[in-house]
C-alpha cells in the first residue's frame, strides 16, 4: 500500500521543490497554503487525503494547533536564512526572518528539518532540529543531457531587485542581454525558462551569505551557475560545478567571456548537472519518508520491549 505524503506550502515557491509524481511507494500531493489564509479548506482537503506523512514548507505558515490531532508524522522544513551563531550584528533581514519563525507552533511538528546546518543552533533556541539537508528539486526540472550552448547565450537572473543585487546586475544588464524575472515564473514556466538558459546568475538577496535553491534548479536544468560565494556549498565545488564571482567586475568579465565563446563552460555545466542528481526529489523524499516512519516506529516501542 502506498504511503501518502502531503506537502503544504505556497505552490508558487515550493511545488518545484517537492515530489510531484508517485515514486518508490510514495503517493504525494501538494496543498497550496499561505500564512493568514483560511485554514478550513486545507483541513477538509487533508482529512480527505489522510496522509501518513505531512511535510510543511515553512512551519510558521500554519495556525497554532493545526496539526495537533493529526495521526501523520509531521515535518516542518525551514527554508529561510537566519542569523548564524557568532554574528554579533546580523543583517536586519535575517532578524526579521527569525521573528517570523518565532510565530511557529512547535507542537504542530514532531520533526524539524533545516535547509542550512549552520543555522541549527539559532533554531534550537526555539525548537529541536532533527536533521538538515538542502532544498530538493522536482524531477521535472532535470534535463536528460546538457544541451548545446545557444549563440548568443541566454543569461538569466530570477529574483526581486535589491540594492545589493543591482550593484552586480547594473553593469551586466548595460552590456549584455540579461533576462531578469522579478516574479510570476513558477512551475512549468520556470522549468522552461531555466532549461532554455545557458547561464543562471545567483546573487544574494542582501549582503549576507547563504545557499539559494535556484542554484540547484539551474544545475538540474543544465545551466551554468554563476554565483556569489555560497555557504554551505552542499558538496558542490566552485570552479568545477559552478563559477564563483565576488565583484560586479568579475561578473561582467565572465559574461563577456561567455558571450564570445558560449560553449567555454560546457564541461562545468555537465559536472553541475551530474552533481544535481543528489538533490532529485524522487531520490530524496522516498528515503526521507522511510527514515521518518522508521524513527516513528522506534519512538513508539516502549523501552522495556526494546531491551528485551
Amino acid at each position: 500500500m502506498a504511503v501518502r505524503l502531503a506537502f503544504i506550502g505556497q505552490r508558487a515557491f515550493f511545488e518545484i521543490d517537492s515530489l510531484e509524481e508517485p515514486a518508490d511507494g510514495i503517493e504525494p500531493r501538494f496543498f497550496d497554503f499561505r500564512h493568514g489564509a483560511d485554514p478550513r479548506p486545507l483541513r477538509d482537503a487533508l482529512d480527505a487525503f489522510d496522509p501518513d506523512v505531512v511535510f510543511v514548507w515553512r512551519p510558521e505558515i500554519l495556525p497554532h494547533g493545526f496539526l495537533h490531532a493529526s495521526r501523520a508524522a509531521r515535518i516542518g522544513y525551514l527554508t529561510e536564512p537566519l542569523p548564524r551563531p557568532g554574528d554579533p550584528n546580523p543583517h536586519s533581514d535575517l532578524t526579521a526572518r527569525l521573528g517570523y519563525l518565532e510565530l511557529a507552533d512547535p507542537a504542530n511538528f514532531d520533526r524539524i528539518i533545516s535547509f542550512d546546518p549552520l543555522i541549527v543552533p539559532t533554531v534550537e533556541r526555539l525548537m529541536p532540529v532533527w536533521r538538515s539537508f538542502p532544498i530538493p528539486v522536482s524531477d521535472r526540472m532535470y534535463v536528460d543531457a546538457v544541451p548545446p550552448a545557444n549563440d548568443p547565450p541566454q543569461i538569466t537572473f530570477t529574483g526581486r531587485s535589491t540594492e545589493h543585487r543591482e550593484s552586480f546586475l547594473g553593469p551586466a544588464k548595460h552590456d549584455f542581454d540579461v533576462i531578469h524575472v522579478v516574479h510570476g515564473f513558477f512551475g512549468s514556466r520556470l522549468v522552461d525558462l531555466l532549461q532554455g538558459s545557458d547561464v543562471l546568475i545567483n546573487l544574494h538577496n542582501e549582503p549576507y551569505t547563504t545557499f539559494e535553491n535556484r542554484i540547484l534548479h539551474a544545475l538540474a536544468a543544465g545551466a551554468l551557475v554563476v554565483t556569489e560565494p555560497v555557504s554551505p556549498t552542499n558538496g558542490l565545488t566552485p570552479g568545477a560545478d559552478y563559477v564563483e564571482v565576488t565583484t560586479p567586475w568579475e561578473l561582467w568579465e565572465l559574461l563577456n567571456e561567455i558571450s564570445k565563446q558560449p560553449d567555454a563552460f560546457d564541461a562545468m555545466r555537465r559536472s553541475g548537472r551530474r552533481e544535481a542528481e543528489r538533490f532529485r526529489a524522487s531520490r530524496v523524499f522516498p528515503a526521507l519518508v522511510r527514515d521518518v516512519l522508521a524513527d516513528q516506529a522506534a519512538r513508539s516501542v516502549p523501552n522495556a520491549s526494546r531491551s528485551s
